[in-house]
């Protein structure tokens, strides 16, 4: 079965937009596109050019390495990372599929060519369709929040797009969006630290490591 294959259980009016936003995104474009928590701007790993529009876009300094989108646990492996105890505990609860992105640790030897140079990377499995069908399309991608750096999150598409520094290729509209992130915990320190509080509290997390 090739990823093309599984589109077939996406509801009829994403599918359009699924298969727009894949095509896009393997020839090397920039989609700014709807999450599960906010809107984020997407680009395939295997395309330099686009990663360092992506960048540009938003005024990230490249030293600030972008997280990588995934479908599934298997896909934490297949890039390099290594899955500690923590994150078996964190990819078990259920805020996963959701609003919970964990750094991992990397197995030099596996890493994934576009991951090389990092001694982490952090990973997030969206609890959306629309995006896990791109993502049974493309691989796993690079998706960071639609604001420039440091700045607010935007709750729309129409207020995005006045603040970047330039436009992406494809952009798909959902209405209002959430301005609260993911949470993101550090599973590669032991013992693992809240690094960004978001929709999932400390509290929760502490709870699901004890």
């Amino acid at each position: 079965m090739t990823r093309s294959d599984t589109i077939g259980w996406v509801r009829e009016e994403i599918r359009d937009q699924v298969n727009q936003a894949a095509a896009c995104l393997m020839a090397g474009g920039v989609v700014l596109l709807p999450t599960d928590t906010v809107y984020g701007l997407a680009v395939h790993p295997d395309h330099d050019d686009a990663i360092t529009r992506l960048f540009a876009m938003k005024g990230r300094p490249r030293s600030v390495n972008l997280p990588v989108m995934i479908g599934s646990r298997a896909d934490i492996i297949a890039l390099g990372g290594v899955v500690n105890s923590a994150t078996d505990a964190l990819l078990d609860s259920k805020y996963v599929p959701g609003a919970l992105t964990l750094a991992v640790g990397v197995s030099e030897g596996q890493l994934a060519p576009w991951l090389r140079g990092r001694d982490e990377f952090a990973v997030r499995i969206p609890d959306d369709d629309r995006i896990l069908a791109i993502i049974k399309q493309t691989g796993p991608l690079l998706v960071t929040s639609a604001n420039l750096h440091a700045e607010q999150v935007r709750e729309s598409v129409p207020e995005i797009l006045s603040t970047l520094a330039s436009q992406p290729d494809l952009v798909i509209d959902d209405g209002i969006r959430d301005t609260v992130p993911s949470t993101l915990v550090n599973c590669r320190l032991v013992p693992p630290v809240v690094e960004r509080v978001g929709a999932v509290s400390e509290e929760e997390i502490g709870s699901i490591l004890r």
